[in-house]
């Protein structure tokens, strides 16, 4: 590096340190509007749009966009939930699992969310480069869709650098760019297909889908935005702002974006066309290049939130000066830009989400329940150890919530793939996971049934303790 670069680059990385882009809690300030924007933004992305065209003609449309909604409704509640822990304590998701987990125990949901998130930044890079390589190989003739994968993911590692205060500002101007789009896309639709003709498109059996698979899917779409919840609900200023703008804002965007797919795989149906779900160049053949600018602006928008996620849980794992964030930003934005060249990850997107609910309901069924139930609401200054105190547990692991999770996640690929159940697997997986949870807790004495002040971490005395924290 010259003396100029190497400056600008510490400059960067004491920026993003001072503002909490490092360990511990952070302060937020954002209100209810700005939250909810964010929020917006964040769902109104390609993968969840291309997983509406997954159920049409598999379903009814009028029965998809009833499952859309109300799965929406089922798992944005456990993102809402999970996304208040972070408002009140300051803390990321990931860091709140040291709660349940133990301090060393939660580098196991750490490790499976960065593994996770990775994965999605790939799938977005590459449904970007994709739509991009479409529109420029029509114009032009010149096709590379993993060149411009790896330049859309580029661009995001760009956008992430700059930590949450960039994201908070550039995201809001994406989603009402997004939304203007979208809401094009809609009436050209319903314009050339009133509502009656896309409830009447003929059902096809062959395609494999149920009512319940689809909500199912729908459910699992909202645990893996869970992952993100508190990062970004601790930027709130206030519960309310947490609470309403991102139940409102994921709830809103993603029903739009679902809905939006599910319409678009229906009209290219009633013009004719072969129902290939999970493929942009379908949709954007059909809509031209408003769709291609939802396409990729929503990319921008979602991605940029998933790098800085991974980013958080890596940092925030251990109380160290060498882990910093523009460093280990560089270093996980590399590995995603080379990531996105592996276009072949797009043919099991539906595997993908199904590993990601069992993976994560039962860990977000125990950091529920631990929080809200078994710690009346209250995490001490010892989550932000590295060793010892109330969160240690046995050599730091609390060997009941893993157990409870490696049962959680078996019973979840059980009901999907040996016994399907009537109900589907989220639902029942997540039932389980907290019961047990709550029944171990119980039988061993843990619930703290006195009622905490609500005092976010940062304001916490250095000795605080709890009665249920001894």
């Amino acid at each position: 590096m010259t003396d100029t670069t190497s400056s600008a680059y510490r400059r960067l990385s004491h920026h993003l340190d001072k503002n909490s882009d490092g360990y511990g809690p952070l302060r937020g300030t954002l209100g209810t509007a700005r939250m909810g924007m964010i929020w917006l933004a964040a769902n109104l992305v390609v993968t969840t749009l291309l997983t509406g065209t997954l159920f049409v003609p598999g379903i009814s449309w009028g029965l998809a966009v009833g499952m859309i909604v109300l799965g929406t409704l089922i798992g944005g509640s456990v993102l809402v939930l999970v996304g208040n822990m972070g408002t009140r304590t300051g803390l990321p998701t990931m860091s709140l699992t040291k709660g349940s987990f133990g301090l060393r125990g939660s580098f196991l949901p750490v490790a499976a969310n960065v593994v996770t998130l990775m994965g999605w930044s790939w799938v977005q890079a590459m449904l970007a480069g994709v739509t991009v390589n479409f529109l420029v190989e029509q114009a032009t003739g010149f096709s590379s869709p993993v060149l411009f994968s790896v330049l859309c993911q580029l661009l995001v590692v760009c956008l992430a650098i700059f930590g949450h205060t960039g994201i908070a500002r550039v995201e809001p101007w994406l989603a009402l760019v997004i939304l203007a789009f979208m809401a094009y896309i809609f009436v050209a639709a319903f314009l050339a297909h009133g509502p009656a003709e896309f409830a009447a498109i003929p059902q096809d059996v062959e395609a494999g889908w149920t009512p319940v698979a689809a909500l199912d899917v729908v459910i699992a779409t909202a645990i893996s935005w869970t992952v993100l919840s508190a990062e970004f609900n601790r930027l709130a200023r206030t519960q309310a702002a947490g609470m309403i703008g991102s139940g409102v804002g994921y709830m809103l965007s993603t029903v739009l974006a679902m809905t939006l797919g599910a319409t678009a795989i229906g009209y290219v149906v009633l013009d004719g066309g072969e129902a290939l779900p999970f493929d942009p160049t379908v949709i954007v053949a059909a809509f031209g290049a408003p769709l291609a600018v939802v396409i990729f602006l929503s990319v921008m928008a979602t991605n940029t939130m998933v790098v800085y996620g991974m980013v958080a849980s890596v940092v925030n794992m251990v109380p160290s000066r060498r882990i910093t964030f523009l460093p280990t930003a560089i270093v996980l934005g590399v590995i995603s830009i080379l990531g996105s060249t592996w276009l072949a990850l797009l043919d099991r997107f539906t595997a993908f989400l199904v590993v990601i609910g069992a993976l994560f309901i039962p860990v977000f069924a125990i950091m529920i329940v631990d929080y809200y139930l078994v710690r009346s609401r209250h995490y001490g200054r010892d989550i932000l150890r590295g060793t010892g105190g109330a969160y240690w547990f046995t050599g730091g692991v609390n060997l009941a919530a893993v157990l409870v999770w490696v049962i959680g996640a078996g019973a979840s690929l059980l009901l999907t793939y040996v016994v399907p159940s009537p109900i589907g697997a989220t639902i029942p997986t997540f039932v389980l996971s907290a019961l047990l949870y709550l029944a171990w807790a119980a039988a061993s004495g843990r619930i703290d049934r006195s009622r905490h002040p609500h005092v976010h971490l940062l304001d916490l005395p250095e000795t605080e303790r709890t009665n249920a924290d001894r």
